[in-house]
Parts: structure tokens; sequence; C-alpha cells
């Protein structure tokens, strides 16, 4: 019997980990956290776009660990804010991460913008890097509105003040199947796993000890 592939997720985002082990479960690989890896130092996210960003997490942990490695970078960007916060989305009211912190400071500066000018999207870049190299990558993006009042408790950041105007809910109050399916996230996961699943699968694997 042959034993699956395995794959680091390149993230310490509790949040973030979860939305991901929900997307892959049912993947013919083997998945392994960050927490598994302890003495693994972070990746220092120095790029100046999502996509760049994720290029360099990818590769940081795949090297660390020896292993091949999923890495994303993503965010929200809104229009009135010229692309702000952007690829600071994480620490956007400065460090440690605090999504409250960061919600509130998104808010003030929306003050003076009336509702139909809040438009935003999420956006996430993702990259598969293996032997040293950035072999894959892929992207999503979902349109939507900031809203002033939070809505919602499931997922997080800044999901409770993403409205998405068609559904007339904000992404924190979607059941888990429904933001996966329209989330950026998702997207770009969906686009990555079967050109993952093909490139390591396709490999002759040893044989699983019996």
């Amino acid at each position: 019997m042959k034993r699956a592939p395995d794959v680091v997720l390149a993230t310490r985002n509790a949040g973030k980990l979860r939305e991901l082990r929900e997307l892959v479960a049912g993947s013919l690989l083997t998945w392994h956290g960050l927490a598994e890896f302890p003495h693994v130092p972070d990746a220092e996210e120095t790029g100046h776009t999502f996509a760049e960003n994720a290029r360099l997490k990818a590769l940081h942990y795949c090297r660390a660990t020896g292993l091949p490695t999923l890495a994303d970078d993503s965010g929200l960007e809104v229009d009135a804010l010229r692309g702000e916060p952007g690829v600071c989305s994480a620490r956007y009211a400065g460090t440690p991460r605090d999504d409250a912190a960061n919600n509130r400071k998104l808010i003030l500066a929306l003050t003076a913008v009336p509702p139909e000018r809040r438009v935003a999207r999420f956006r996430c870049a993702m990259a598969f890097a293996e032997g040293g190299a950035v072999r894959l990558e892929t992207e999503g993006v979902v349109e939507g509105l900031v809203i002033d009042p939070p809505r919602g408790h499931n997922g997080f950041g800044y999901d409770p003040h993403f409205l998405l105007p068609d559904l007339g809910r904000t992404v924190a109050e979607l059941p888990a199947e429904q933001k996966h399916a329209r989330s950026h996230r998702g997207q770009a996961l969906r686009a990555m796993l079967p050109k993952v699943d093909a490139l390591l699968r396709g490999r002759a694997a040893p044989d699983a000890p019996s």
C-alpha cells in the first residue's frame, strides 16, 4: 500500500488553519500544521504583494521542514483606502496580531466614506513549494462591501464586517460549507489541490511498512 505524500500547511493562524483543514478534508494527501514543527522560525513576510509573500512563506517552510509546503497570503483590499489594509491586513493595527483592533482601525478609517463607496475584496494568493522551488500558484478573489456593525460569529479577522451584497449577509454569518464555496481561500485551494495531487501522487511513493 502506497504511503500518502506529506504536505505542510504553512500557517500559525488558528482560524486559517481550521479553514484549510476543512477545505482539504477528503484529500488523499497527509497534511501537517506548523505546530508539528515548533523549532521552525516564522517566515519574514517582506513581499509587497500577496503573491510575493505566499512564495516567501512556501519556500521558507519547505526548506525548514524538508517537506512540500502549501502557503497562502491573504487579506482585505478597500478601494476607498487605496487598497489598504492589503498585505498588512493581519497586523493593520500593529503587533501582535489583534483582530478586534484591526477591525476598529478599519471602521475608523472609513468613518467619512458612505456605505455605497465601501467597495472591498478579500484576495488570496497561494503558492506550493517542493524541492526548494515554487512549483504552483493560484489566486482567489471575492467582492463585497465593508459595513460598520459587525454581524455573525463564524470565521475570523474581518469576516464580521465584510458583506456579500447578493446574499445580504456577512462572511461571518455564513455556515462553514457556504463560506468555503464562496471565499477567496476556497477558490484558491480548489484550483490548487488537483495540481498538487497530480504532482505528488503522480510519482511513485514508497510502500508503507506492513
